[in-house]
This record gives C-alpha cells, structure tokens and sequence, in this order.
C-alpha cells in the first residue's frame, strides 16, 4: 500500500482486541461539559477524537503507517504527545497496539473496526479542506483502488435507492436519548 495514495489500511490489518465490541464502546458517556452531560454522541466522538494530533494520527494509521517512530517522523510531534494519543486511541478501542519486537520492546499500532468506521470522517474533513481551503487543488486524490475512480461522499437511501443531499436530512430521538 502506497502510504500517499489511499485512505485503506491493508487487507487483514483490522484488528478485534479481546472484550471489544460495538455495545461497549457505545455504552461510553462523554464526560460532562461544564457540568452538563449531554446525550451526544458527537459530543461522545469528540472526547476520543476531537482534537488535530488525534486527527492526523488516524490519517497516517490509514496510510498504512504503524509505528511510534514511523508516526512521530511523519507528524513531527512530541514524543510524550504521541504517547498519550495512542494511548488514547488504544483505551477507546479504536486502535489495537501489537508488539512487533520484544528486545528492545517495540508496538504498532493497527485500526480496529470502530477505527476503520471513521474512515467516512477522515475522508469528508479530507474534501471539505480540498474543496474550500486549498487554492491550488487538493494536494492528495483518494481513488478507489482497482479501477482508479475518485472516492466521492454522499448519502444514500436504501429504501428508496436515492441518494440526497444533507439538507434532506432531519433528526428524531433515538433509543439513546433519554426519557
């Protein structure tokens, strides 16, 4: 995998850590906000992800990059700051830390599959930079590997088979919303 050219990780690189699952990352609450607790889960997103290093780790970890040092060159970030993001990103299920080397010990770090389910995320910040803030073009093009064609974003219906824009989207209460 070209680690400029794609926003997959390699085949079979997902890993599942033991005791996780999509019911208990989702049983998370964020920590209140000014003392309010909010039943977001945005706001919920935002306490794991929320932050630029946080974001341009995960860029490199679906660039195929793994590695403390790997990550730390291509980022130029504090050692102690990686660290504490992979960390992290580790605790929330959303990266499985693996050792690769045992003298001296060595990690890498992979996507879980509540890590690949942000790829969407990364890729809309990714167009909406391209498209409104830079001037000569977008400076990487994502395509879809075995035909070359551009990835585009969008919403689609199932049920009608249509796809939308976001203005054709509305809210209700979900199951998670409270009394």
């Amino acid at each position: 995998m070209s680690r400029t050219s794609t926003a997959a990780p390699h085949p079979g690189s997902v890993e599942h850590p033991e005791g996780a699952s999509a019911a208990s990352s989702r049983d998370r609450r964020a920590e209140p906000i000014d003392g309010v607790e909010i039943p977001c889960s945005i706001a919920r997103s935002l306490e794991i992800i929320g932050d630029r290093w946080t974001i341009l780790i995960l860029r490199d970890a679906f660039r195929g990059l793994r590695r403390f040092d790997e990550i730390r060159r291509d980022l130029g970030i504090p050692r102690a700051v990686l660290a504490e993001r992979l960390k992290k990103l580790v605790d929330a299920g959303v990266l499985h830390r693996r050792r690769y080397q045992e003298h001296p010990p060595r990690d890498e770090y992979r996507l879980t599959t509540m890590g690949l389910e942000l790829s969407p995320i990364l890729v809309a910040l990714m167009h909406w930079g391209d498209r409104w803030l830079s001037d000569d073009g977008p400076p990487t093009v994502l395509v879809h590997e075995p035909c070359g064609t551009d990835v585009e974003l969008g919403f689609h219906c199932r049920t009608c088979d249509v796809d939308f824009p976001p203005t054709a989207i509305i809210s209700r209460p979900g199951p998670g919303a409270g009394s």
